[in-house]
């Protein structure tokens, strides 16, 4: 009687390593709705919108730098910071347009 309830506490339930397995599905569930998928959905916003830059649109650089598109090519842009200062940056580094937000 005693080995028999000594093997029975040893080994583990079906049902308890099957809830574990349910829970690490779950947390990868609920990583991903909150996670991944809001940042997959941003990084494809930001590229479409770098992608519809145009000429004469006001922009923000990652830096800080405030300047006006005056050029496009496949992955720079030059704008124009202040008066003749002209700048080439990545089309990485644009962060957000300011067209409408400028007087």
């Amino acid at each position: 009687m005693m080995n028999l309830l000594q093997a029975a506490a040893g080994q583990p339930q079906p049902s308890s390593s099957m809830s574990i397995y349910i829970m690490i599905a779950l947390m990868i569930l609920v990583m991903w709705l909150f996670m991944w998928r809001p940042e997959s959905k941003r990084r494809k916003e930001m590229q479409k919108f770098r992608e519809n830059l145009k000429k004469g649109d006001k922009i923000i650089t990652a830096g800080g730098i405030y300047g006006t598109v005056k050029e496009i090519k496949e992955r720079t842009l030059l704008i124009e910071v202040d008066g003749n200062v002209t700048l080439r940056v990545d089309k990485n580094m644009v962060v957000a347009d300011t067209t409408d937000l400028q007087k």
